[in-house]
Formats: structure tokens, sequence, C-alpha cells
């Protein structure tokens, strides 16, 4: 099983040392240095390289600069979807966002995540977990998002939140780590 393979299935993978997964990331960084380089009103230049990076997309979304991601093929957006500045997803696991989606700035979406076991860890395993964030969700400034999870339709998370643990439909969570605080 390629290591790729071992990423996707979400097995312990090894991304430093190898050569199809290197060269994905480099040709998606690449393409996220282009898109951060763009100027503001190059709006189709935009639109159409987030077309090329991301696996899906809906027809109306908006993303500020800078933004990173190491894959780009393992996100999928909704309609009507918005990034602030400095969004960084890092995708070796599929990270979906459904519709009506509104992110503030400097968020993090992580599927990339590493093992307790130090001597596991030095030998440069890590592992991918996917993220979902469903409908209607607004994600506030300072949130990341941690690998293996879900947030439901219409949810509101808190700004400076870290999401570690599943978060139910219709609630506002915030915190660190996330909870919910009250029900929508």
């Amino acid at each position: 099983m390629s290591e790729k393979e071992k990423m996707l299935s979400g097995e312990l993978y090894r991304a430093d040392f190898d050569p199809e997964l290197y060269s994905e990331r480099i040709n998606c960084k690449t393409l996220c240095s282009k898109y951060n380089m763009l100027l503001p009103n190059q709006i189709k230049e935009k639109t159409d390289l987030i077309k090329k990076i991301f696996g899906k997309t809906g027809n109306h979304f908006w993303i500020e600069p800078n933004f990173f991601c190491d894959y780009g093929y393992n996100i999928e957006i909704g309609e009507n979807f918005y990034a602030n500045h400095n969004c960084v997803i890092l995708d070796p696991a599929k990270v979906t966002f459904g519709n009506n989606v509104f992110i503030g700035p400097n968020c993090g979406f992580y599927t990339a995540g590493h093992p307790l076991d130090s001597k596991i860890r030095n030998n440069g395993l890590e592992f991918a977990r996917p993220i979902n964030i469903g409908n209607d969700v607004w994600i506030g400034g300072n949130v990341c998002v941690m690998p293996g999870v879900t947030i439901g339709n219409n949810v509101v998370i808190g700004a400076g939140s870290v999401v570690t643990k599943n978060i139910p439909d219709n609630v506002v969570a915030v915190g660190n780590p996330c909870k919910v605080k009250r029900q929508l």
C-alpha cells in the first residue's frame, strides 16, 4: 500500500519522504502562493484557482488571502462559503464544508495528527482524520478544529475556540476545549 493510500484510509503514513505526496503538496502550495499574490480585483482568476485547488466547490464562494492548504483535492465547500484572512486547512484527510459556512480570520482546520507515542512520532509517522462542517455554520476568529471533528448544522463556534470533540446541531459552542453553551 502506498503512503498516499495509507493517508487516505486513515492509517499511519509518512508524508515527509514520499515522492508522490511531496509532489502533490508542492503543486498545491504553488497554486496557493499564486492565489495569495493575485490582486483583490482579480476575482475570476481567484475563483478559477480555487476550483483548480479544491476537490469540489459550489458556485458562490470567497476566500480572502492568505490561504494555505496541503493537497487541496480533499477539500469540498458548499454554496455561499466565505473564509476570512489566514485560513489554513491541513487536508491529508477530507475536509467538507456545507452551505452557508462563514469562517472568521486566522482559523485552522487540521486533519493531520501525530501519535502520542514518541518513538512512533519520531519515526515521522502521522495520521489523518476527516473534518465535517454542516450547513449554516459561523466559525469565529482564531478557531482551531482538530482531526476527526464533526460540527453539526446551524452552529456558532465562538472566537478563540479549540474544537476537539463533535458539536451537535443548533448550538452555540465556545472555549478551549470547545463546549456547548446554549441551544439555538
